[in-house]
Parts: C-alpha cells; structure tokens; sequence
C-alpha cells in the first residue's frame, strides 16, 4: 500500500522567510533592510524658451450706480462726523449747564436763608402792636369776588358746511390753517 502523502494547501505566507527568526519579538534588522533617509527626488529644470502668454482681463467701464453709491456712503459718512461733532459739543454744553446749575443751586441755598433771617417774626409782631410800621387796608384796596352765580355753559350747534367738492376745499384749508397756527 502506498502510504499517502498529505499534501498541504500553500498559502501566501508561506514565502515568508521564517529562518530569520531568532525567538524574539523584534527582529534585527539586516544592512539593507534599515532605512536610510530618502533624498527628494528633483526633476532636472526644463528650460523654457517662450515665456507663457498672461491672458488679462479687459477693464470694464464704470457702472454709474457704483459711483452714485460711493458718493453717497461718502456723504452719509461726512454727515455721521458732523453729527458726532454736534453730539460731542451738546454734551460739553451740557456739562457746563450742570455745573453753573449745581453754583446756582447753593447760590439759592445762602439767598434764601438771608431772605429767612431779613424777616424777624418777632419785629413784625411788635410793630403791630405799637402800629407805627403797619396799617390796615382801606375800603378801596379791598377786592372782593362775587362767586354767587351759578355756572354757565353755552353750547354752539354744529354748523352744516359745504358738501361736495367745495367743502372738501373748505376742509383742506382748514386743516391747513389749523396747522400753520400750530407751528407758528
């Protein structure tokens, strides 16, 4: 009988070397297989002898709404600085009215405590009773109101105006008046 021989399958590790392994586990690398440093691979220059065309856009025309805008970012931004100007002298005014108002104030303080002391209670008093500094009102200085008669109100009927478009006309200029009065 022939004896069988088991042939086994190959697999892909079976080309890897295993006579380098010394039992641990991390192998010695030989000369040729340590990494040396790469040099970069450098291209030899080409040289050229035309220079390559530079295509360059055409200037466009200006647009006249782009003008019309810087113009007026421009001014608006002339009218902010003037505005700031304006805002920084109000508040140096207003500084300066706080201050002669805060002078004012205890100037009022020592007026009128001087205006409490001119009148002595005690003076007016005993120049009523000697007479000589007070008199009494006479009949003519005397006014009196006469509140007896009741109230009166008086209404006003409401008065029919134009009608069509010569009343709306009427209307119109009496609006109109009304505010020309308002403002002047």
């Amino acid at each position: 009988m022939a004896t069988a021989v088991k042939r086994r399958k190959r697999s892909k590790y079976d080309t890897v070397p295993y006579d380098l392994y010394d039992g641990s586990a991390v192998r010695q690398l030989r000369q040729e297989e340590v990494l040396q440093p790469r040099r970069p691979m450098v291209r030899p220059r080409e040289r050229t002898l035309a220079r390559p065309r530079i295509r360059v856009r055409e200037a466009g025309a200006v647009s006249p709404f782009a003008v019309v805008g810087f113009l007026a970012v421009a001014a608006f931004s002339v009218l902010l600085l003037f505005s700031y100007v304006q805002l920084a002298v109000i508040s140096d005014q207003v500084v300066s009215l706080r201050s002669e108002l805060t002078t004012l104030k205890t100037e009022e303080a020592k007026l009128r405590a001087q205006y409490e002391l001119a009148y002595d209670l005690d003076a007016i008093e005993s120049g009523l009773s000697e007479g000589n500094t007070m008199v009494k009102p006479q009949n003519g200085q005397v006014i009196y109101v006469d509140l007896s008669e009741p109230d009166s109100v008086t209404y006003f009927e409401n008065e029919s105006g134009a009608t069509g478009l010569s009343g709306a006309v009427e209307e119109l200029q009496s609006i109109v008046t009304e505010i020309m009065e308002y403002f002047s």
